[in-house]
């Protein structure tokens, strides 16, 4: 019998995470927008794990690094409470006018605040400024600085914090130790940093459906 892993995901959204129009219409606005990651958002499916996440650690201050169009950032929003405060961090200026234009749609622009730049930069410049730790961290981004973005992280973190990294088995391809692929390189040198850092209890979790094979890191702080 052959898998239905993608009719599997839909059934599974149709029940638990039905979209509105506002997360429905970021995928075509970044096809406008000219965007060559349009279909890189996680699945509904993703986006409410994500915002469950979000619940279990009673987040009030989230990070995500990699906005794209803003859909996971709005999943992740949305569990916020309505003094809570999410920072994105986004390089692409296409990308920004898509999230801005469908967090003020949602309503969300007094919980949510863009930082434009490298991630790496930003990330740096947060860790040596920010006084309040983040109760969540989620890393969808490009994948060679993985293991640094993690790092930087999770020194804005509090016991308890939850860091999540996306795209880090991507379709098995981390088996091949011989691979070229700067993106495998980097998960697989984020993978293996993740499996032996005595600051977090962390493993990963595999997933399949509407975007295929793949798997997130979840890392909880000790």
């Amino acid at each position: 019998m052959k898998p239905r892993f993608a009719e599997v995901d839909a059934y599974i959204s149709e029940l638990f995470a039905p979209e509105d129009e506002i997360l429905l219409s970021i995928e075509p606005a970044l096809v406008a927008a000219g965007s060559s990651l349009a279909f890189a958002s996680v699945s509904p499916a993703q986006g409410k794990l994500l915002q469950l996440f979000a619940h279990m650690c009673g987040a009030k201050r989230i990070l995500e690094v990699g906005t794209l169009g803003g859909y996971s950032t709005i999943w992740m929003a949305r569990a916020l409470p309505s003094n809570g405060k999410l920072v994105t961090i986004e390089y692409d200026e296409k990308h920004i006018g898509v999230a801005k234009k469908h967090f003020e749609m949602a309503g969300l622009n007094d919980r949510i605040e863009i930082k434009q730049g490298k991630a790496i930069d930003v990330l740096q410049e947060l860790s040596e400024n920010n006084a309040e730790p983040f109760d969540m961290v989620f890393i969808d981004a490009d994948k060679p600085p993985y293991a640094e973005y993690f790092e930087l992280a999770l020194k804005m973190c509090r016991k308890g914090s939850i860091i999540i990294a996306d795209n880090v088995v991507r379709g098995g391809k981390v088996l091949d130790e011989t691979s070229e692929d700067a993106a495998v390189q980097g998960v697989q040198r984020f993978n293996h940093m993740l499996s032996y850092n005595e600051d977090v209890y962390a493993n990963i979790l595999q997933t399949v459906g509407l975007k295929d094979w793949d798997g997130m890191a979840i890392a909880v702080v000790k």
